[in-house]
């Protein structure tokens, strides 16, 4: 049996895995209500604004590698990543499957890394990638313009890298950055 590096979530598996996500982190999509997610512990939201001003798309092609290098480092052998493009098609990815030569579905706009179909970055709508148990991932939120890690193996895997591209974080855990976060 061959095992498939992408496909295509079906709808019933489309529908269970929004309802997951939305069990586990509350979404609350909105163009005005931010954040979007009860934002884990631990995570930290770094705001996207570094990348505005971007010549060539460089910080923003660098995001795109650290950060699908750190999902794919982070799954081990046969674990898969959900790729959800909220309302869209969405994705089950197995990092650790080669790539063929077969076409692999990618979407215009956007960057990504070949065999991705999109990329982290919230181009006009969530973006949300997360280990098929949800114990890490990331959240792109395209209205408050912001992107969220969560999950302390992630986080240790890419946290210096993403804060070198995108400067001081907005939020750690869900609280702002500037102030200490509420005892446990």
């Amino acid at each position: 049996m061959t095992v498939e590096r992408l496909r295509l979530l079906s709808g019933p598996e489309y529908t269970d895995v929004w309802d997951r996500f939305d069990a586990r982190f509350a979404f609350r999509p909105s163009v005005c209500e931010f954040p979007g997610i009860t934002e884990p512990s631990p995570s930290i939201t770094w705001s996207l604004d570094a990348l505005r001003d971007d010549p060539g798309d460089r910080n923003l092609d660098r995001l795109v590698d650290v950060v699908q290098d750190g999902l794919a480092t982070r799954c081990g052998p046969g674990e898969s990543l959900w790729l959800l493009d909220w309302q869209h098609t969405c994705h089950r990815l197995r990092p650790d499957v080669p790539e063929t030569d077969m076409f692999l579905p990618r979407v215009l706009e956007g960057r990504s890394r070949e065999g991705w179909p999109f990329g982290p970055y919230p181009d006009g709508d969530y973006h949300v990638f997360l280990a098929e148990d949800l114990r890490f991932g990331t959240f792109g939120h395209p209205w408050e313009h912001t992107f969220c890690v969560f999950g302390a193996e992630l986080l240790n895997e890419i946290e210096q890298d993403v804060h070198h591209i995108l400067g001081r974080p907005l939020r750690r855990d869900g609280v702002p950055a500037d102030r200490p976060a509420p005892r446990r």
